[in-house]
């Protein structure tokens, strides 16, 4: 066997159809070098048991634990049978259950103090945590005879013993028993790493570190072997993410220099206030990039309010100014439509000019949607191929094939989280030459995950808020366990009114008939979620139904209206322009007001249902109040139980206005699987070892080996084993988004 065919090998090769056939469907594990990356979860030590005080529901775990005592109990008349077996760890107990005629062989074996390994999922029954009808595995000499017993003892109680991730279909131990057949083949493994780095950071060669993390003799064996896989995993990563930023700075692009005495120097003497430092700051290093010859790649990230749309605006105006048109990206029609209005109130005459580049300051100011009507339509498309507009601002119908431009020198796309690689793409190749790219988000994301998910970025941070911003105060409304506390959050609602304010209402559905199609469809989905926080199984609440129980009750007599996804966009529009006049007490809306949307007039928001929501959307949401002089207030709505998971969250958010804080905090409640995988395809399945939440020092050191790396050797032409790795890790589809950026 060549040395890269070893780990390509498929599994049922050598393990039988069965085992393979489970493993791919449920482990995604698919060749000998899967099993092998498929590390352990944690171990278990001779002689020391499982802590059976803090199983988690609803999991499947291994536990190695005594038998204190095992009962069988008759139950309909004698008709059904049921063992009952107690484990002990010397802190805690478990129950195991066994029915019917499962019972007759663990009824033989499971005998008070006999050590083994169980393994099932944990479940609650009459209070009390048990694993019904486990796998197990017997740990103790007596249960076993001679040489056999020899081999368990060693096998698993004589050492550390690795448990596996495990699925129903397959126990820790089965897995254990498989990888033992592929074991021989990691001292096949192709070792990604320079000599010379591997040996500076004093790491062990790859084929031991795969043989110490299955089979540890140590604890120390299992560092060792830990420290490098990291390595490897966000090394690897590194490398094509440094690989993708050095091809980027190979391609062409039209420098885009403001003029003097110009647009962008028109616009800022209008300004009826400062920059802040911050925003200053971040426009030098934008401003910087797009001097310079090959195209500008950067993530602005900033807190709900902090002037990333001012930022973005000059951007924009300095490449009008340069000759180019620039093109802003929203996620949804009432965002873009908002962008649009606000921009044209910032720019007034400016966004009434007539040719681009003549002599005249002004540009026009266009927006494209897929909902307009077909002559306003035509007349953006015709302003966009003569050049006549300088700055288009739309949803994704701008990506669209008959969209064409004059010189596209600028992609602005908001709320990245919102839009596919490939949308990024599209809208990229519509310039003659690839046009500079800014991508801003209002989430915070933590260092690590930036240097990770958006690696091939540069990134810029406002983490200041402009001057006359309010605090916002929030708090959580339990309505279940005290129902006055709600009555006193509609008051507050009223009080706000009643100082000449307004308010927000936020509820996780519409409620209309096409709503209500979608909502039973993920209504079993969403019970059992529920059901495992809460023992909670109502549907969320809708918009229609709030606001109506809203106008003939607790807010009767204030001017109450509703905005949601499926309305008529004219009408979206028009309820909008409506709050924002103030002709619109309260606003009763799903969360297409989450981003974007700015009323400095409104103060108060009330989120119903707030722990159906993640916790950086809570975040985005209330970032809609507090926007002017006065100060904000945001009510978080909910019947979740004070111990649950779901309560923990939401006074996460009531606790802090830090997005970066929070974004923290969802990282740590959500996992990283769920961050990148919305990032980007793939990035998941190639960590496996590396926490993204705790390994900072790892990524920060390995992002910079890479990038000397790859200075050095952009193709790896001296470096064939970590191109190998390279393709290896990075599956197909993570490669075409590292090809497009």
């Amino acid at each position: 066997m060549d040395r890269v065919s070893a780990f390509d090998e498929p599994l049922k090769k050598l393990l039988g159809g069965a085992t393979a056939k489970v493993m791919a469907e449920h482990l995604d594990l698919h060749t000998v070098g899967d099993l092998l990356h498929h590390y352990p979860r944690r171990y278990e030590e001779r002689g020391r048991l499982t802590a059976l005080t803090d199983l988690p529901l609803d999991e499947h775990v291994t536990v190695v634990a005594q038998v204190a005592d095992a009962r069988v109990m008759m139950f309909n008349n004698g008709r059904g049978k049921r063992l009952e077996v107690t484990l002990t760890d010397g802190n805690g107990r478990l129950q195991l259950v066994f029915f019917g005629h499962g019972v007759h062989k663990p009824h033989k074996e499971l005998l008070p103090g006999r050590r083994a390994m169980f393994a099932g999922k944990v479940s609650v029954f009459n209070r009390k945590m048990q694993l019904a009808h486990p796998t197990y595995q017997l740990l103790d000499a007596e249960s076993i005879d001679g040489d056999e017993a020899t081999e368990a003892v060693d096998a698993f109680a004589g050492r550390l013993l690795p448990i596996y991730p495990a699925c129903k279909q397959l126990d820790s131990w089965r897995i254990a028993k498989a990888v033992d057949t592929v074991l021989p083949s990691a001292r096949e493994a192709v070792d990604p790493l320079p000599p010379s780095l591997r040996e500076g950071r004093g790491f062990t060669p790859l084929p031991e570190a795969l043989l110490k993390v299955h089979r540890p003799q140590t604890k120390a064996d299992i560092a060792q072997a830990r420290d490098r896989l990291k390595w490897d995993e966000a090394f690897v990563l590194q490398v094509a993410l440094a690989r993708r930023r050095y091809a980027d700075t190979q391609l062409p692009a039209v420098a885009r220099r403001p003029r003097p005495g110009g647009l962008l120097d028109a616009f800022d003497a209008k300004l009826p206030f400062t920059l802040t430092e911050g925003q200053q700051k971040v426009s030098k290093e934008i401003f910087d990039d797009l001097a310079t010859e090959h195209p500008m790649h950067r993530l602005l990230q900033g807190e709900v309010g902090s002037g990333k749309t001012m930022v973005a605006l000059r951007a924009m105006l300095a490449v009008v100014d340069a000759g180019g048109q620039a093109a802003m990206l929203a996620p949804t029609e009432v965002l873009a439509q908002q962008h649009h209005r606000s921009i044209t109130e910032m720019m007034g005459e400016l966004a009434e000019g007539g040719m681009l580049g003549g002599s005249d300051l002004g540009t026009k100011v266009v927006l494209l949607t897929g909902s307009m009507g077909m002559a306003a339509r035509r007349q953006a498309l015709l302003d966009l191929v003569t050049g006549e507009a300088g700055i288009v601002i739309g949803t994704h119908a701008l990506i669209e094939d008959k969209v064409q431009f004059h010189d596209l020198g600028l992609v602005v796309v908001d709320e990245q989280h919102r839009f596919g690689v490939e949308q990024r793409d599209a809208l990229r190749s519509k310039g003659k030459q690839p046009p500079h790219l800014l991508v801003m988000t209002a989430t915070p994301i933590p260092r690590t995950v930036a240097m990770t998910v958006f690696g091939d970025l540069e990134t810029s941070v406002l983490d200041q808020l402009p001057a006359g911003r309010s605090p916002i105060a929030s708090h959580v409304v339990p309505a279940k366990d005290k129902p006055h506390f709600l009555s006193r959050a509609w008051e507050r609602v009223r009080e706000e009114v009643g100082n000449g304010h307004q308010a927000y209402v936020v509820c996780p559905r519409i409620g209309d008939d096409a709503d209500d199609e979608a909502e039973k469809k993920n209504r079993k989905k969403a019970a059992e979620k529920a059901a495992e926080e809460d023992g909670e199984k109502r549907p969320p609440l809708a918009v229609l139904e709030i606001a109506e129980q809203l106008a003939k009750g607790a807010l009767a007599g204030l001017r109450i209206e509703v905005l949601h996804g499926r309305m008529n966009p004219d009408d979206k529009d028009d309820v909008m322009r409506r709050f924002a006049a103030g002709q619109v007490d309260v606003l009763v809306a799903t969360t297409v007001i989450e981003v974007g949307v700015n009323v400095p007039n409104a103060t108060a928001m009330v989120i119903m249902d707030a722990d159906r929501f993640g916790v950086s959307q809570l975040h985005q949401l209330r970032g809609r109040v507090g926007r002017g002089s006065a100060a904000g207030l945001c009510l978080l709505v909910s019947e979740a139980h004070e111990a649950s998971p779901a309560r923990a969250r939401l006074s996460a958010v009531a606790a802090t206005l830090d997005g970066f804080e929070l974004s923290r905090i969802d990282l740590e409640q959500r996992r990283e699987g769920d961050v990148l995988g919305q990032a980007q395809s793939g990035v998941r399945s190639s960590l496996r070892m590396l926490t993204v939440i705790d390994d900072e020092e790892v990524i920060a050191a390995a992002r910079e080996e890479a990038a000397t790396i790859v200075a050095a050797d952009p193709e790896l032409e001296h470096l064939p084993e970590l191109r190998i790795a390279l393709d290896a890790l990075l599956d197909k589809e993570r490669e075409q988004y590292l090809d497009k950026g």
